[in-house]
């Protein structure tokens, strides 16, 4: 049984819950549906974008919270993650099982009130993060590319909340968040290597920090760079990007590629983390000029 710190105060129960949850990143991952859902819509609806925003946010909660339920005896092993609420006993199991199911039966119960697409895809990004990305995430470093699905979801979610239909734009959308996840994780995988090594998690595409390593993650950023780009060309439906948008993209694009190509040559901590922190921003900038385009357009 876990032991729990009998000492509770609002303000820790709020940070604990937070952190159970994982806001900041609930939060970016609602920032991705929200620019979906407002590159699909032609009249913005504001109760379905805060619905979309809500079931966003339980969604991404409760598949972080199941994570670190599952992950709770290799969380205590690392340093970033030993003083999470569950290792740390501030926060026994059931209370984190509790929380972590009644956001999935209100994440999905929200996204069925959008319609039916988005609840399932919903259901499934939830399906995936926890019961096959988690485990795998001991086993195999292609637990990466299995993780990028749900990961690469919100972004496609939106649109399908817009329009009730999946085609090739959500389809585009969906690609340029999975390719994306590659170079961000593997420079998180590339930085925290031995705090990972600890709790047995092999991130990296060749397992190690290395030139192969170094090698997937440009190409991985190049793709990233080609299918940000495809709107420009007309192929992709409704999503559509004007020249000068697909220009500003691009140069996102090389802004991340230099950070990759730097940490080739540097094979470095510190040149891991500058491009996790540079791709973070480029997927913001790129979603942002994206959604700008649309509505100057």
């Amino acid at each position: 049984m876990s032991k729990t710190n009998t000492s509770v105060t609002a303000p820790s129960v709020i940070s604990d819950f937070k952190e159970i949850t994982k806001m900041r990143l609930a939060l970016s991952v609602v920032f991705s549906s929200v620019a979906g859902y407002l590159l699909g819509v032609e009249v913005v609806q504001v109760k379905t974008l805060i619905l979309l925003a809500l079931g966003g946010y339980f969604m991404v909660g409760a598949s972080n919270a199941f994570n670190q339920i599952i992950e709770k005896d290799l969380d205590a092993l690392m340093s970033r993650t030993k003083n999470r609420p569950i290792p740390s006993g501030r926060m026994s199991v059931t209370t984190a099982f509790i929380i972590a199911c009644i956001f999935t039966l209100l994440g999905i119960i929200i996204l069925y009130t959008i319609n039916k697409q988005t609840a399932m895809f919903g259901a499934i990004s939830i399906f995936l993060y926890t019961s096959v990305y988690t485990p795998l995430k001991t086993k195999t470093p292609l637990a990466v590319f299995v993780g990028a699905i749900p990961g690469a979801i919100p972004f496609m979610l939106g649109w399908v909340a817009a329009t009730d239909d999946f085609g090739i734009e959500p389809g585009t959308l969906f690609a340029l968040q999975f390719f994306w996840q590659f170079p961000h994780f593997w420079a998180i995988g590339w930085f925290l290597f031995d705090d990972y090594k600890k709790g047995g998690f092999f991130m990296l595409p060749t397992g190690k920090q290395d030139k192969g390593t170094a090698v997937q993650t440009i190409m991985y950023t190049i793709w990233t760079i080609m299918v940000s780009i495809i709107p420009v060309f007309g192929f992709t439906g409704r999503l559509q990007l004007s020249i000068i948008a697909a220009i500003i993209v691009f140069a996102l694009g090389l802004w991340m590629l230099y950070y990759a190509i730097r940490l080739f040559r540097l094979m470095t901590e510190k040149a891991a983390k500058q491009l996790m922190l540079v791709s973070v921003s480029y997927i913001s900038l790129v979603q942002i000029v994206y959604v700008v385009d649309k509505f100057l357009h």
